[in-house]
């Protein structure tokens, strides 16, 4: 935080609980658990407040709590931020800015189920080739997602399901002088959603 205030770069980091942070959202977890026992559902508030550790901080920041209430109980969240309450609201700086990270997360681990993670050679270069075919098999599979799944039940399906479900099938490939022929069988349960994505990507 340091370095990024005296670069002028603006952050937004994740903070770690303690009792101290909890005892200033109180009022705030209060309030989203009383929603919680009304309502019978996921509840949440949101706070701010100016914090500085006892020893490690050279100076207070601006702290965004999430007080939220879920059946199995408390659950804050808290990050420390540069950004200011003109330019982002408590609110949407944790679900807007800050879960946009989250979700950033999620796609990396997403793409090791195409195997990017496998060691497969003893040597760094074959490794670094495997790991470019994932990002581009990646690449293709959030395409189709994106073009030819849109509207279906897999338009947010992981990349793993799509490629299990829809690539990963048995089919037989007749080729004749004029075409090739794929023949899949009648009983597969998504040929739908398969004749859907094919008209959408076809050109």
């Amino acid at each position: 935080m340091v370095w990024c205030e005296a670069h002028q770069v603006d952050y937004v980091f994740g903070l770690a609980r303690n009792q101290r942070l909890r005892r200033i959202i109180g009022p705030e977890m209060h309030q989203a658990r009383t929603l919680h026992r009304n309502t019978s559902k996921a509840a949440r508030a949101f706070a701010e407040f100016n914090y500085q550790t006892h020893k490690s901080w050279s100076r207070s920041r601006r702290v965004v709590a999430k007080a939220e209430y879920l059946d199995k109980g408390e659950n804050p969240r808290f990050v420390v931020t540069s950004l200011s309450a003109q330019q982002w609201a408590p609110q949407s700086l944790y679900e807007d800015l800050y879960c946009a990270r989250g979700e950033m997360e999620n796609r990396i681990k997403e793409q090791l189920r195409l195997f990017a993670d496998r060691l497969s050679t003893e040597e760094m270069k074959g490794n670094q080739l495997r790991l470019y075919f994932s990002a581009l098999a990646y690449t293709l599979v959030e395409a189709l997602r994106r073009l030819g799944l849109k509207g279906t039940e897999w338009a947010q399906a992981q990349v793993d399901t799509i490629r299990l479900k829809l690539f990963k099938i048995g089919a037989i490939v007749c080729i004749s002088i004029r075409r090739v022929v794929l023949r899949m069988s009648s009983s597969y349960p998504w040929k739908g959603i398969y004749a859907r994505a094919f008209h959408a990507l076809r050109c």
